[in-house]
């Protein structure tokens, strides 16, 4: 990018963060609530950096557990303070922050009021706040706060950079799936403060060993038709193996689609992928699962969460084929 345009870039972030910054007392106590994956959890480590000094507290709840050894990784080697999302009153708090996320992705969080949400998803028209700032075209939110970071004249520590890098590299799967122009760019600015020892450590920590087991029967239970694996586990251990799954699919020379689901604990789960080109995973999510469970995402990736006493009202029970069945018809005109 040219000096011109970077230049043009921050003076309007600037603004915004000096609007956003308007927003908090001296005295404000903030709950920056997040779905914790890695642009998530950077983002909010970003936040609490941009309040340091102008706010008296904040604290950064995460929605669910974290089980994905990758994301358990970054949290140590990281040290990224969070508790857990049930443990907090959040009409304690002054104020309130989302970040990578809205709140209709989450329906412990709907019937909550904001003063700011920073997003990159597909805007909700539902979702507000005293400020707003989401960029769908963006393909991570670390990038948004990176950007913010800078306006604001502060340089990230090496575990900020760190954490903020390997959210963007997350999000836009290393730029396979998704990012722009200033996605790249922050993240070559990232890389001069980052520590690229400790990233490796975070991305190898992928699998333990008894999830193998898992890989094996979704390989063996794989339907592939044309450019498309659709492939459904069952009952899994943690909601992102069905995620870790699907990357793997998505390496198979010739497919254009991936479609994964499991039921973890009372939710039926949907990961979607495909190769970005004339698709649109998150139309697909939203128009074949959204009329009874939250869906959405990207082009190129997408994801739909369907509780399972909705599906009981349709008859459907179980892990196995039935609720197979009712998947696969729902995805019908891609199998």
């Amino acid at each position: 990018m040219d000096s011109k345009k970077t230049k043009t870039i921050l003076k309007s972030t600037r603004n915004r963060v000096q609007v956003f910054r308007r927003l908090f007392e001296s005295n404000a106590n903030i709950l920056i609530l997040i779905n914790p994956d890695p642009d998530a959890m950077a983002s909010a480590l970003a936040m609490k950096r941009l309040l340091w000094k102008h706010v008296y507290r904040m604290t950064i709840a995460r929605t669910k557990e974290i089980k994905r050894l990758d994301n358990l990784a970054m949290v140590e080697l990281l040290k990224i303070p969070m508790v857990e999302f049930e443990t907090t009153d959040p009409e304690s708090f002054s104020h309130r922050v989302l970040v990578d996320s809205q709140p209709h992705h989450f329906e412990m969080l709907e019937s909550l009021t904001f003063d700011a949400i920073i997003d990159h998803h597909p805007h909700e028209k539902t979702s507000k706040a005293s400020y707003i700032d989401i960029r769908p075209k963006y393909g991570a939110n670390s990038t948004i706060l990176t950007e913010y970071l800078r306006a604001g004249g502060i340089t990230p520590s090496m575990k900020l950079a760190t954490a903020l890098l390997y959210g963007i590299k997350t999000d836009t799967a290393d730029f396979e799936r998704s990012g722009i122009e200033d996605d790249i760019n922050q993240f070559h600015y990232l890389l001069q403060y980052a520590n690229m020892n400790l990233l490796k450590k975070i991305e190898k920590a992928e699998l333990r060993p008894g999830e193998l087991d898992y890989f094996a029967a979704a390989i063996k239970n794989r339907v592939v038709t044309d450019e498309v694996i659709y492939t459904h586990m069952g009952k899994v251990p943690n909601a992102d193996i069905c995620v870790q799954v699907a990357d793997f699919f998505f390496k198979v020379l010739g497919i254009g689609w991936i479609f994964v689901s499991g039921v973890y604990e009372d939710m039926v789960i949907i990961i979607i992928r495909n190769d970005g080109y004339r698709k649109d995973a998150g139309k697909v999510a939203s128009r074949s699962f959204g009329d009874i469970g939250s869906a959405g995402g990207h082009r190129g990736a997408a994801r739909a969460e369907i509780p399972l006493d909705m599906l009981k009202q349709k008859g459907i029970r179980g892990h196995g084929s039935s609720l197979e069945d009712f998947i696969k018809k729902r995805l019908e005109p891609f199998l």
